[in-house]
């Protein structure tokens, strides 16, 4: 849509026409209005559901754009520049054929050597330029596909977010993905080539034409001849073709989207067996498409044989017709061979049109259907016009709330009810009640149907989406945790509002940015796990000043709390069998910095299998590994895979079969005689071995100063068979390969001692504290990768992050929608103080609960039954009518006296 220049004062009074008409619509009417990113022009327009973008112009949709016009955004002056070059290539082009006329007529005819030299140099010369102008060509071409492409996904994917919640209802992730990724590089393609391969081959074409024409008029005339006839046939073969074509983009769409649903719901399909259903679904998808492939590819191959077929018809009528006129002597020999190059260079911009003509066809479908599958239109008004700054309380009005679904389901069935600014409401009631629903409505969401939605005395419908951002906190059940830090995801809605120049709670000062992450990290009780993320990660061993500080604490630690935990943490001695490691961390007392070193290496390497033999320990370690492997037989032979029972063994569920059959080969055997492969599986157990927590067997005392002894001949082994592969544990060097968790405690915690791990974290945050050490172990904790969509953390965790995502941006009005079901009792309890202590009278809450036995410190409680509000009050009131609150904490209407159960 072409530009509209419009008088300023006189679009801006239009607008504010426009606002009075649009405030005279009924508010459900008007939330249903569209994005309007800055200011509109047309009253009339917006009111029956146009897009606006600016008073000086109105763009159209990117799903409105045509192909075309992606080829020429940005790119006008490499297009220009390609006209210069196909002008060039062209005549570069022509100019071998005339030269091919002189050399064989003027030169070699006439035995003119001079002239022969001057008309081959200059063949050389333009069939050299010709060559390097195709490359600038298709160097250009490639720049600019590359920015339409470019361009085009990142227009479309900033469309795609703005498209109503329920537009993503029915549109799978895997859809969207290959229509950005894959559907659109075959438009990116024709859009780099859009220009200048027609013009260049149209062009090329038309001057071997009329040089054909000049050379021989009826020989001319009578080579052409075969090109209109294959523009009559390619056509008719390409309709067959574009609806194949077409079929092919639906079918790999609704493939890719079969893929993408059964890998999202993979927990499910293997938790009900029903891999054989979304096989069969795959399957029938799978086979449609090849089908249909194969009929696209036999269209589309076909195409390119007629026209080759044609194209071979040129040399034919050539050596006839223009044999006969060389007989006649109307025609030159040169002039033949000047026809018979023509014609065979005339193949290749033929056939360069006749692939620009399929690339665009794929092309052009692919496009359309993309673009139409995404053009709707976003459902609510992002900006409105300047305006004074109006600081939001957080009164929240609703009266005769009702929304329907597009099939005429009505979720929300006149719901009124009202807070004061800094009220707390918990909305219950079965599932299926509206409860969600009326929560996603607050938060605009969803447009409702009908009824009036008022923050502080201001319709809903009249606030900008902006704004509604800016101010309201939403949380799910099911919060989305972004692949990338805590940090990233702590401040993901923050630095959105930040962006908003107008948003009083931006604070550009970075200096406080970590105290507010700790502090609202301390609120939602996500603290130590961010602080234990921290103490797990590495450092450099190049920070020097980092590494040095950690050995400090590490000896103020053992200063500190060596006795007090001597219960909980087997400290490293250099003397001392530690029970709590594996006999190979014993032998080695150290780490690897080399995977092929390993522990899990070790008995596959011959060279530590002769060190075992020289400080002999092979023959008490095979003997041990046998144990290990006849104790787990005996015992966990039978047991289902996930038994208590195998944490007391190092022998794993999947190896008992294996620990028969070796046991079972080896049991009249010498140690000798028992093969290299059984022997590695037999130390592989022993060297596993943590006699604390494997005590199905116990580890023989002779053994244990055998391990001590090897131990000290260790280092000097690996001077001459593995230097500088391992570090040794020294109390004063750091620990490469360690986290900072254990270089400071420099032991392993005991298992199975109650609260063991919390007595560590009090006194290792007590250590962090008195050498001023938190803040930076919380902001390397911070760093911690959450993994894709926050798969390495916990339910609750996820939770918590998201609470204190929506903490930090400070709004004023919160919408919970079961925003702590995931959480443990005291987790709980601490989400239920800060609303409690730090919320009330500051921030309105609405929140979805699911656990009744919370309610009680709510303002207010909503009580929902079918979309309907059946009971609204304070709980006490509620408790006291034996209503529908009354009935779903206690189970029955009335329990009669002292019979009430407890909520």
């Amino acid at each position: 849509m072409a530009p509209q220049v419009i008088d300023s004062n006189h679009a801006k009074a239009e607008y504010h026409d426009l606002l009075q008409k649009v405030s005279e619509q009924p508010p459900a009417y008007r939330s249903r209005i569209p994005l309007c990113d800055r200011q509109g022009v047309n009253a009339s327009e917006i009111i029956t559901g146009h897009w606006y973008m600016s008073i000086q112009e109105k763009e159209q949709q990117v799903t409105q754009k045509s192909l075309l016009y992606w080829a020429f955004r940005g790119n006008l002056k490499l297009q220009l520049i390609l006209v210069v070059v196909i002008f060039l290539i062209v005549f570069a082009r022509v100019l071998p054929l005339e030269m091919q006329k002189r050399i064989i007529n003027d030169s070699i005819a006439l035995k003119n050597l001079r002239g022969l030299v001057i008309y081959c140099i200059i063949y050389l010369v333009a069939i050299t330029a010709s060559g390097g102008l195709k490359l600038a060509i298709n160097y250009l071409q490639a720049v600019i596909g590359e920015r339409a492409m470019n361009q085009m996904r990142k227009d479309l994917y900033a469309h795609i977010i703005t498209l109503p919640l329920s537009f993503f209802r029915t549109t799978q992730p895997g859809m969207v993905v290959s229509s950005l990724m894959t559907e659109l590089s075959t438009a990116g393609t024709f859009a780099g080539m859009a220009f200048a391969v027609p013009i260049t081959n149209i062009l090329t074409l038309l001057a071997f034409a009329f040089y054909l024409i000049w050379l021989n008029a009826q020989l001319g005339v009578v080579t052409l001849l075969i090109y209109p006839i294959i523009v009559f046939v390619i056509p008719v073969l390409q309709k067959k073709a574009n609806r194949a074509n077409q079929k092919r983009v639906d079918l790999s769409r609704s493939t890719s989207s079969q893929i993408a649903e059964s890998i999202s719901g993979i927990h499910e399909i293997q938790v009900h067996g029903a891999q054989k259903q979304e096989n069969d679904k795959f399957r029938l998808l799978a086979d449609q498409l090849k089908s249909t492939r194969i009929r696209w590819s036999l269209l589309k191959f076909g195409i390119k044989t007629a026209n080759n077929y044609f194209v071979s018809l040129g040399p034919f009528i050539i050596f006839i017709f223009g044999g006969y006129l060389v007989m006649k002597g109307q025609l030159e020999l040169g002039a033949m061979v000047a026809f018979l190059s023509a014609q065979e260079k005339l193949f290749d911009p033929w056939k360069e049109l006749i692939d620009f003509y399929q690339t665009y066809q794929d092309a052009m479908i692919r496009y359309r259907r993309t673009m139409e599958h995404f053009d709707a239109a976003p459902e609510f008004i992002t900006e409105l016009p300047p305006s004074p700054p109006r600081p939001m309380q957080g009164r929240l009005q609703i009266k005769n709330l009702i929304y329907e679904t597009e099939d005429g389901s009505r979720l929300l069935n006149g719901i009124s009810f009202s807070l004061e600014a800094g009220e707390h409401l918990a909305v219950v009631g079965y599932s299926g009640s509206g409860k969600s629903t009326l929560i996603q409505c607050i938060g605009k969401m969803f447009p409702y149907t009908a009824g009036s939605i008022t923050i502080d005395d201001r319709e809903l419908a009249d606030i900008s989406k902006k704004e509604i951002i800016n101010n309201i906190g939403y949380v799910s059940q099911n919060p989305f945790i972004f692949t990338g830090t805590i940090r990233e995801n702590l401040l993901y809605a923050y630095q959105a509002t930040k962006e908003n120049k107008e948003n009083p709670h931006s604070d550009p000062n970075e200096k406080t940015r970590l105290d507010r992450l700790i502090l609202v990290l301390q609120q939602v009780g996500l603290f130590v796990d961010v602080i234990r993320f921290g103490l797990e990660s590495y450092i450099d061993q190049s920070q020097k000043v980092t590494a040095d500080k950690i050995v400090q604490m590490r000896t103020r630690f053992q200063n500190s709390f060596a006795d007090k935990l001597s219960d909980s943490i087997e400290f490293y001695h250099r003397n001392t069998y530690h029970m709590n490691s594996t006999v190979a961390e014993n032998i080695i007392f150290g780490t690897s910095s080399h995977p092929k070193f390993s522990y899990r290496q070790l008995p596959f390497r011959k060279d530590f299998r002769d060190y075992l033999n020289e400080t002999g320990l092979h023959h008490p370690l095979i003997e041990l590994g046998t144990d290990l492997a006849a104790q787990a037989v005996d015992i966990l032979h039978g047991l289902h895979n996930s038994d208590l029972f195998f944490e007391k063994s190092p022998v794993a569920a999947d190896q008992i079969e294996k620990c028969q059959e070796v046991l079972a080969r080896i049991k009249e055997q010498t140690e000798a005689e028992i093969d290299i492969s059984d022997q590695i599986f037999l130390l592989s157990l022993a060297l596993n071995f943590i006699p604390s927590v494997h005590t199905m067997t116990r580890l023989d005392p002779e053994l244990k100063t055998d391990i001590l002894v090897a131990r000290i001949k260790f280092p000097l082994w690996c001077e001459t068979k593995a230097p500088g592969i391992f570090q040794f544990y020294n109390e004063s060097d750091y620990l490469a390969n360690q986290s900072i968790l254990n270089n400071i405690v420099f032991g392993k915690i005991r298992p199975g001692i109650p609260r063991t791990q919390e007595i560590v974290n009090q006194s290792i945050i007590q250590l962090l504290i008195e050498e001023d050490y938190l803040e930076q172990i919380a902001a390397t904790g911070l760093d911690y990768q959450v993994g894709t969509m926050g798969d390495r953390l916990s339910g609750g965790q996820r939770q918590k992050l998201s609470i204190g995502r929506v903490l930090l941006k400070n709004p004023k009005l919160i919408l919970l929608d079961e925003a702590t079901s995931a959480l443990d009792n005291k987790s709980q309890t601490r989400i239920q103080r800060l609303m409690n202590m730090r919320w009330k009278k500051r921030i309105t809450v609405v929140a979805v609960v699911h656990r009744l036995d919370t309610i009680k410190d709510f303002d207010k409680v909503a009580v929902t039954k079918s979309g309907k509000l059946v009971e609204f009050g304070s709980y006490q009131e509620l408790i006291n009518n034996k209503g529908m609150l009354y009935e779903l904490i206690y189970g029955k209407k009335d329990p009669g006296p002292g019979n009430a159960a407890k909520p």
